[in-house]
């Protein structure tokens, strides 16, 4: 059902397609769907499409009763009010100022049966559809101070190879923009002899201060990263609420829309996982065509 959704998004949909593509009755398929997806069929739709026509306001030399039409919506107004539900702004308000916005993102259908039929096999508790929202969100040029490791590929090894206090040292510069990370370096940001994970502060791109004793100041280009936030999880458990946004980027399809993974713009990193606002990670990407 989810594959006939995809291939028909911009044209009408019955239940009775996604009756036809999955080979029930169409009461059935629209409960299993509920069940599998925690949404309706024509919520699903919607929010698909919502997400497709954000992403082509985004280019800014569409219309926008052009793009309500393309994702069959039937008017300028009806278009206007559900976007602005989804999103909490506008369609023009949206074009005006590329706001980053939550993305829709597919429920795992495919991958929640074959778990199903492994008994259940690495689904913590109760088998259930996770929310994770997925936005893409502008990256200005900057600097990024950073601490290498040796060979460490992850958070543990690195701890093990440099010490747990680097997270202090990088929390004390005044000047950055964001909260410290840890991250994944791309090939052309490493340097002979040192570790893929390393943690870092990116600060302005004009910035001249202290760099700490055993820390790199590196320059960024400006890109854009594709944000994954899961949903908020009991402190102790972070190493599941970290497995399962890292199965959904695993199969993540950018493609869909209209983004493709671009590694060497940028480290993906990942913030703290702090249970109230869920496991967040990011990976650089960049529209299809571009570049």
């Amino acid at each position: 059902m989810e594959e006939c959704i995809g291939r028909h998004l911009t044209e009408p949909i019955t239940l009775r397609m996604l009756a036809d593509a999955a080979g029930y009755s169409p009461w059935h398929c629209a409960r299993l769907f509920k069940e599998m997806t925690g949404q309706t069929p024509f919520e699903y739709i919607r929010a698909a499409r919502l997400s497709q026509a954000a992403v082509r306001l985004r280019s800014g030399d569409v219309k926008v009763v052009d793009v309500a039409f393309d994702f069959v919506f039937d008017s300028h107004e009806g278009f206007t009010r559900a976007f602005s539900r989804q999103f909490g702004m506008t369609p023009r308000d949206y074009c005006r100022t590329a706001a980053p916005v939550p993305l829709f993102m597919p429920a795992r259908v495919q991958d929640y049966y074959l778990k199903l039929q492994n008994g259940g096999q690495n689904m913590p508790g109760k088998a259930k559809t996770k929310t994770v929202f997925v936005q893409v969100v502008e990256r200005p040029a900057r600097r990024l101070i950073l601490k290498r490791g040796v060979k460490a590929t992850h958070y543990f090894e690195y701890c093990e190879e440099v010490g747990c206090d680097v997270w202090n040292v990088l929390s004390a510069v005044k000047e950055a923009l964001y909260e410290p990370v840890g991250m994944w370096l791309p090939r052309n940001l490493r340097r002979p002899g040192t570790s893929a994970y390393a943690q870092g502060v990116e600060v302005p791109a004009d910035y001249a201060g202290a760099v700490p004793d055993g820390f790199d100041l590196i320059d960024l280009p400006p890109c854009q990263m594709m944000v994954f936030q899961g949903q908020p999880f009991e402190d102790e458990k972070f190493e599941s609420a970290i497995g399962e946004i890292w199965e959904v980027m695993k199969s993540y399809k950018p493609e869909i829309y209209g983004f493709k993974w671009a590694d060497r713009d940028g480290p993906r990193f990942q913030l703290a996982p702090l249970g109230y606002r869920g496991y967040i990670e990011a990976r650089p990407v960049r529209q299809v065509g571009a570049g």
